[in-house]
């Protein structure tokens, strides 16, 4: 992938209310949450969790390299879905699809769909071709990037002083956990996880951890996103089903939890309105 390539990709930022508003132009009842902390009881309230979608201070490496010691291992014959990048500025919504192609039984819109089937059978570099190269998709990946977010490609500016950030995929597929990183030539397992307890977050958990402390003590350059599901259809039905028990210590809580992902849903949607219309600029950081 060429440095100027980034074929009508603009930049886009880490915000669960971008992600989500993505996921509902694909026609996926998901969500994407802020994940402050990978304890357990912090997981546990998010789930069920699909994947986890990290952000980091991405350097260049030759495509070859094998993770290192300790960072899994290269799985060429990867049994689910997997797509390179092809273009800059599109690793976001590659990771979205990344993680939603291993999704079974995945409810989504027709056009996601009809995408995803298109794609069978391709391997990772056509099939990345075919998903950058759709229209539609590039049009609702470029409708939640702010104006301001020109890219920088083709201008032959120099990028010594930029700070290049990335989008990868953890995942469970098929009993083992997965890091799916459009950039590198094969997805990466990270072994088998036990079912029982936390299941795969808790492995998740680990190797993020893990690769969290290669950076410097302090450094605030990743972050953190679960897709998983929405949670207010099921309040909806729990409250309806608790209506006539006023004072009933579930209900109460219920309620706030109901008004607490409300109160995020407007929050996302200032959010989602800010990137569409108002300038916001990137200062020195570009994606990759």
């Amino acid at each position: 992938m060429s440095d100027e390539d980034s074929s009508g990709w603009q930049l886009t930022e880490s915000d669960p209310g971008v992600f989500t508003e993505l996921l509902k132009r694909l026609g996926v009842p998901y969500i994407v949450d802020d994940l402050y902390s990978l304890d357990p009881e912090s997981l546990a309230a998010l789930q069920p969790v699909h994947a986890l979608i990290f952000l980091f201070k991405w350097l260049p490496e030759s495509p070859d390299d094998e993770p290192g010691l300790g960072a899994g291992h290269y799985d060429s014959d990867f049994p689910g879905f997997f797509a390179h990048q092809t273009v800059n500025n599109a690793c976001a919504t590659l990771a979205v699809v990344n993680a939603l192609g291993n999704i079974p039984s995945l409810p989504a819109g027709p056009q996601f769909m009809d995408l995803m089937n298109f794609t069978t059978g391709m391997d990772p570099q056509t099939c990345g071709m075919a998903i950058t190269s759709a229209d539609w998709l590039r049009e609702a990946h470029n409708a939640l990037s702010p104006p301001s977010a020109i890219s920088l490609d083709g201008l032959d500016l120099p990028k010594k002083s930029e700070e290049a950030y990335h989008f990868v995929v953890y995942l469970p597929v098929l009993g083992s956990l997965y890091e799916l990183d459009g950039l590198k030539p094969y997805p990466v397992r990270h072994g088998e996880y036990d079912e029982s307890g936390e299941g795969w977050v808790k492995k998740a958990r680990e190797v993020i951890e893990n690769r969290i402390h290669t950076y410097p003590v302090g450094a605030l350059e990743f972050s953190l996103l679960a897709l998983r599901d929405d949670p207010i259809p099921g309040m909806r039905k729990r409250l309806d089903a608790l209506q006539d028990l006023a004072g009933d210590a579930e209900l109460s809580d219920l309620m706030n939890q109901f008004s607490n992902e409300n109160s995020k849903r407007e929050r996302w949607a200032v959010s989602a309105e800010y990137f569409v219309t108002d300038a916001h600029p990137f200062d020195s950081v570009f994606e990759v």
